[in-house]
């Protein structure tokens, strides 16, 4: 970003809010209104479930269509947050950076984006996956928009909690990419990610928790103990790890996933007792990178028990 120093912007740039921009930044803007890592953290557990739900290797083009799918679906979702948080994004450390905050577009600019990818995302997986997986991918967005960004995020404690069920949709729409249903095995899976969101983001709250303070987002590091925001982590990463257990005669796994599910989750017991003993920065913060390599063995581990 840089001060417009002339009268009028080159054909490489555009003035928005007396500011001008060069393509390139305006283009990584427009990329970055979609979170691209929250992006890859949700397609790690959509192409997994889709070797359990085929048991083997699924069609090579499903899944691409269904990954571009979800790609689009989810960053138009994330562009949308951008647009309704852009207030509180400007509070915090953490996120006064973001493409809106230093004016790379106007905030309708980016929310006919993030319109048009979701009407996009629906199309795409209309016609080359199902209607179910397009049905489950937009309802995922609606509900992460209406009922976590507009309503729980800056009014409950349960805002990542409940607002956490839209990230566990890419497993549903995996599996019905698939079989073009849903069972038992993607519900589990479903719940599984849905515990797994709150110790995951607790853990980075935790560092960043001045931010939500100065923002007045009651994420639960903020307005209660640290003591109590762990028992609460504590008690999700039990009832996770038991749905990763659950898993596995659900959707008839074999040993591979079964043992890998037991140490990992055993060290995620561990990590989350660190922080219990020492709540600090630096505890957490290895507890939250933690859970994204968990995931990311957890659901690797499916794809090799199938494979064996």
């Amino acid at each position: 970003m840089r001060a417009d120093s002339s009268r009028f912007a080159g054909p490489q740039e555009q003035e928005v809010d007396g500011m001008t921009f060069s393509r390139r930044e305006r283009l990584a803007g427009y990329v970055a209104l979609t979170k691209p890592r929250i992006i890859e953290l949700l397609l790690v557990t959509t192409v997994p479930t889709m070797f359990v739900a085929e048991g083997g290797v699924p069609s090579v083009w499903l899944m691409v269509a269904t990954v571009v799918g979800g790609t689009l679906a989810a960053g138009g979702a994330n562009a949308v947050n951008m647009v309704v948080d852009r207030d509180i994004d400007a509070l915090m450390e953490r996120t006064m950076h973001r493409p809106l905050v230093r004016g790379l577009m106007s905030s309708q600019a980016a929310l006919v984006f993030a319109v048009s990818m979701e009407v996009v995302a629906f199309v795409w997986l209309l016609v080359t996956v199902n209607t179910l997986s397009a049905v489950l991918a937009v309802s995922a967005t609606l509900f992460y928009v209406f009922v976590y960004t507009l309503w729980l995020k800056r009014s409950s404690t349960q805002n990542i909690v409940i607002g956490g069920a839209a990230g566990a949709v890419p497993v549903l729409v995996g599996w019905a990419a698939v079989t073009g249903e849903l069972d038992w095995a993607p519900v589990v899976l479903f719940l599984v990610i849905f515990f797994w969101t709150p110790p995951h983001f607790w853990a980075l709250a935790i560092k960043y928790r001045d931010d939500y303070t100065a923002a007045e987002v009651p994420m639960l590091p903020s307005v209660t103990s640290l003591g109590e925001t762990v028992r609460m982590m504590t008690l999700y990463t039990v009832v996770l790890v038991g749905l990763t257990l659950l898993f596995s005669p659900v959707a008839g796994m074999g040993w591979v996933y079964l043992g890998s599910a037991l140490v990992l989750g055993l060290a995620f017991g561990v990590l989350v007792e660190a922080v219990r003993r020492d709540p600090g920065e630096r505890t957490a913060m290895r507890l939250f990178s933690w859970s994204i390599t968990y995931v990311t063995l957890l659901f690797a581990a499916m794809v090799v028990d199938v494979l064996v």
